[in-house]
């Protein structure tokens, strides 16, 4: 049998097809806008999501037999909010994760609300780029378009929707509305009544693997796939990059070098980081994950080309680094391009490069991205440390990690080896293997992975090297607080 996996991200859509053995057998990509209305908004609508899966799908299966789809699973861009009306339209163009409009949503909920009663009810606090903040800025911004909210929706959801008819989400995309008791998997009453949203409109909860429905029919005939065709809850776009990269079960890692940056550390048990500065999230294997999240990753690289250097040549770009300058850098980036999320939690921070003189060349800078986005992950995974958890290896995926300089200035930067999973395509083939066990061709997520991901390559720290990177993050560290009260500052 055949299975589609979707990673609905934020620039395109991937979609994949894969066989039982893990074999990606084609990939389709539709691109669809970004919109910025106002500095540090990010919308998109709806309608490109569903027409890039629309027209993706019957592309996908050019020379296969459709009649062998089996299942489809999407992995999706977290936090954005789809609302519905009573006929189930789309009331205003989706805010996204990387929408930094509610500042003073954050902090009504964080400070007045109380940073301990969100924890206690959905074991995480208020970040920008959550789907709760935005509900209040709606109530406070667009109160005639709220008041005609009947359905809340995440992005993959509601193409799930659309494929079913159903209203849905699981676990994994729903614990980064702040709207879900994450540990007892429901949704929270209690913060529901505080941002005074109706617990009707929120769809029903499922496990990543658990299948929500079969194909409408009309759907079925315009994408030529049996109305059999049964479709799982899917997952959160970095719980489906860790379900492709084998990040499952207990003491797994993934680090995704994708639009936005991540690490992922898996449990079977339920933790919260008592600080905050990582999300404490139910992961799409059925146990739990802290997760540490940078806005700007990959992004910055594609920003930094091509709107600054006027160039898609990234390994160009990379060609005059050498093995000498690593380390050595004496020009520094803060990639927080859109404020930023983990760990300082701070809509008010901007991208910035540091220590530039009439010596430093056009490398110099391209090199200081690279090392800025490696050195704000690396934030996070110190985070992690001081929770006292081990991280002796990572899986990498996102594209960002087909750039073997970036690849080497990363592991060097953490100093632990990065494997490489054969197959690059985390999301989307994290969410065909949630359609595998939605189908009853594995018997649970585990299983499935340990069978059909393949690592590749590795890369090893070089100990001289990430000495060098040991120095020069201590200075990397000290610019973020130095110019905090710049930041704040200027944005008003």
């Amino acid at each position: 049998m055949l299975y589609i996996g979707i990673d609905l991200g934020t620039s395109a859509c991937k979609l994949l097809l894969v066989d039982e053995q893990g074999t990606v057998l084609r990939e389709v990509s539709r691109e669809y806008p970004l919109d910025f209305p106002k500095p540090g908004w990010s919308e998109q609508h709806p309608e490109h999501w569903w027409q890039a899966v629309c027209t993706g799908i019957p592309e996908l299966l050019q020379g296969f037999n459709p009649a062998q789809v089996a299942g489809i699973g999407a992995g999706g861009q977290m936090h954005g909010l789809v609302a519905l009306d009573e006929q189930d339209q789309v009331i205003r163009p989706a805010i996204l994760w990387n929408d930094g409009r509610t500042a003073a949503e954050v902090e009504y909920l964080n400070q007045t609300i109380g940073k301990e009663t969100l924890s206690r009810c959905t074991a995480n606090i208020a970040f920008a780029g959550f789907t709760a903040p935005k509900l209040l800025w709606m109530q406070r911004n667009e109160p005639e378009l709220y008041g005609k909210i009947r359905k809340i929706m995440l992005p993959k959801d509601y193409v799930n929707y659309r494929l079913t008819g159903v209203h849905c989400t699981d676990y994994s995309d729903a614990s980064g509305t702040l709207l879900l008791d994450v540990e007892h998997k429901c949704w929270s009453r209690e913060i529901c009544e505080i941002c005074k949203v109706d617990m009707a409109w929120l769809p029903r909860l499922y496990e990543s693997w658990q299948p929500v429905g079969a194909l409408l029919p009309d759907v079925a005939e315009a994408l030529g796939l049996p109305q059999s065709t049964v479709v799982c809850a899917g997952a959160g776009d970095n719980a489906a990059a860790a379900i492709g990269t084998g990040a499952v079960g207990e003491g797994g890692c993934n680090l995704s070098l994708g639009t936005s940056g991540t690490i992922f550390v898996t449990s079977r048990r339920f933790g919260v980081d008592p600080n905050n500065a990582l999300h404490a999230f139910a992961h799409a294997d059925g146990g739990w994950h802290l997760m540490g999240c940078m806005l700007s990753a990959a992004s910055c690289n594609r920003w930094w080309c091509e709107e600054i250097l006027g160039t898609k040549d990234y390994a160009g770009e990379q060609a005059d680094i050498g093995e000498e300058k690593l380390g050595r850098n004496p020009v520094f980036f803060l990639p927080y391009l859109m404020g930023e999320r983990s760990p300082i939690n701070d809509v008010t921070a901007r991208g910035s490069f540091v220590g530039m003189t009439m010596d430093c060349s056009r490398a110099d800078m391209t090199q200081s991205v690279l090392e800025g986005v490696a050195f704000a992950i690396r934030d996070s995974f110190e985070v992690a440390k001081s929770l006292g958890l081990t991280i002796t290896r990572s899986t990498l995926c996102g594209g960002g990690s087909k750039s073997p300089l970036w690849r080497k200035i990363l592991a060097n930067v953490l100093n632990i080896p990065l494997e490489l999973p054969q197959t690059e395509q985390g999301p989307g083939f994290g969410g065909a293997i949630l359609a595998m066990v939605a189908c009853g061709a594995y018997s649970n997520v585990e299983e499935a992975c340990g069978k059909l991901v393949r690592l590749g390559g590795k890369v090893q720290p070089q100990p001289e090297l990430a000495a060098r990177y040991q120095e020069r993050y201590k200075k990397f560290q000290e610019l973020y607080p130095a110019l905090k009260g710049v930041f704040e500052h200027l944005s008003k």
